[in-house]
């Protein structure tokens, strides 16, 4: 019988002592610095080293939310020291234990640690040491800033893995077996590392779900930020002018700067279809170019990489926003003219000869967001060296009478187990069917065993078989199941946003 552990464990970090808590066999410890907080002198900055504390630092409770740009409550502020992240661990006496740094981005706009669906606690058990950490979105990580580092974010990312070098094995864990991991905004955070040098010899491994086309041009960015700026009443699209406005209040600007993107659709082009004004910038410095260029170009090695995305991506945003069965001709042809690759509309119309508006705007959306990204990042890692598993998640969320398909997101609750948090019972049920638990048995498996290993389970990816796992009731590796997407996207990777 293993030894239990203390009901308040502690560990010495190269700062100083955390204590944390016991949670059902296995230590959690919350709200760790691993860079001062971003305020002040260090607004729209690089991230500063932690303080060292003297004594023992409680590590009990998650550090406070970054500001967020969504349209939600987030409740009131909690405090600026949001450079934190979590561990949990099946043991801090144990080592050389598999480890997982889970970065919960979402749309470049949201990043919460404490959200429930990531709890820790089924991979812990399974003898994972499981890392999730908070870092800057919206203006205060991605604004583009002439007087300031841009992609402040990724910067944070590289900060908390540093921290993870020096520190998790104090914690029982492996720093040669890191996996870095990431859903939707998350994962293009995931791909952006792989190709940035100062991320190199971080991680070993990474898990990217639904990897977004997201980037800017510098010129598109500026003139973004420039607007952004100007709508706060700011001299000047600069980090000096903007230091002083509260960062809550910036971020509820950006949140109805989002909400009226497309009045700015001729001078802005395909970014005013996404939903989110600020997102990585290729400045050639932090992020010299776009991941699959990089990898296809050899200027960037490849990785053990597992990396997928679901059928229905789009369906979840058009049911969200009560969309869903009102898309017209008019926003088939616009979806078609700014989403889809050079001469993709009459590609798109013939691939689909049967296909409405409505199924034509999922389509284009799914592709260009989400489901080309994510399948040209397996093919560029493989064509680089790596070794690339891909998946795609086909099972249909049972709520709404299935009206959300497999949507977005729908996949991360699987992962981690955690099928009753808010956001899985939203998507899959109060009650989860045994197929939902068995479906999360086999994609947590999967995580599991290619944490550990770097082998997924089922056959790599490779340009002539385009092996997938279709994650279902019974799942099957089969070739590629969208290959109609695959063939209109042949030889066009996710350019960078630019001014039309």
């Amino acid at each position: 019988m293993p030894e239990q552990l203390p009901e308040q464990p502690s560990v010495r970090t190269t700062e100083g002592v955390v204590q944390g808590r016991r949670r059902q066999g296995h230590a959690v410890f919350r709200g760790i610095p691993y860079a001062q907080p971003p305020v002040g002198a260090f607004r729209f900055a690089a991230p500063a080293p932690p303080h060292r504390w003297e004594g023992t630092r409680q590590a009990a409770e998650f550090g406070p939310v970054v500001p967020l740009s969504l349209p939600v409550d987030a409740g009131p502020p909690q405090g600026t020291d949001w450079l934190t992240l979590n561990v949990g661990t099946p043991d801090p006496g144990a080592a050389g234990l598999p480890v997982l740094v889970w970065i919960p981005v979402g749309g470049y706009i949201s990043a919460a640690s404490s959200d429930p669906m990531y709890d820790p606690g089924a991979l812990a058990e399974a003898g994972l040491v499981v890392v999730t950490i908070n870092c800057r979105v919206g203006a205060e990580g991605f604004a583009f800033l002439d007087d300031a580092p841009p992609n402040r974010g990724f910067l944070d990312q590289i900060a908390a893995l540093e921290w993870v070098q020096r520190n998790i094995a104090a914690f029982g864990g492996d720093p040669d077996q890191v996996t870095v991991a990431g859903q939707s905004a998350g994962a293009g955070s995931v791909a952006a590392l792989l190709t940035m040098k100062s991320a190199r010899g971080l991680f070993r491994r990474a898990i990217a779900h639904s990897v977004p086309g997201l980037h800017s041009t510098p010129a598109l960015a500026r003139q973004v930020t420039a607007a952004l700026a100007d709508r706060l009443g700011a001299a000047t699209p600069t980090a000096a002018a903007l230091r002083d406005i509260d960062p809550w209040h910036l971020a509820a600007e950006l949140t109805s700067f989002n909400a009226g993107l497309h009045a700015h659709r001729e001078s802005w082009g395909r970014l005013t279809e996404t939903g989110t004004a600020l997102c990585p910038v290729v400045d050639g410095e932090v992020l010299p170019e776009t991941p699959w260029p990089a990898l296809t170009g050899a200027r960037a090695s490849g990785t053990e990489l597992l990396v997928g995305h679901t059928r229905d991506e789009f369906r979840l945003f058009s049911v969200m926003s009560g969309r869903q069965g009102t898309f017209t001709e008019q926003d088939a042809r616009a979806a078609l003219e700014l989403l889809a690759p050079p001469n993709g509309a009459e590609a798109y119309r013939a691939a689909f000869p049967q296909a409405g508006p409505e199924e034509l705007v999922e389509t284009v959306y799914s592709d260009a967001l989400f489901r080309m990204p994510s399948q040209k990042l397996a093919e560029a890692n493989a064509a680089a060296g790596g070794t690339s598993y891909l998946f795609e998640l086909r099972w249909t969320a049972p709520v709404l009478g299935g009206a959300l398909g497999a949507c977005h997101s729908l996949d991360v609750p699987l992962a981690f187990g955690t099928l009753g948090s808010p956001v899985g019972a939203q998507l899959i049920g109060d009650e989860p069917t045994p197929e939902a638990v068995a479906l999360s048995h086999e994609l947590k498996k999967a995580w599991i065993r290619f944490v550990t290993t770097g082998d997924a389970g089922w056959a790599t990816y490779r340009p002539d078989q385009q092996l997938t796992r279709v994650l279902d009731a019974d799942s099957e590796t089969l070739p590629y199941p969208e290959q109609a997407s695959r063939r209109i996207w042949e030889g066009h990777s996710p350019a960078p946003f630019d001014l039309s």
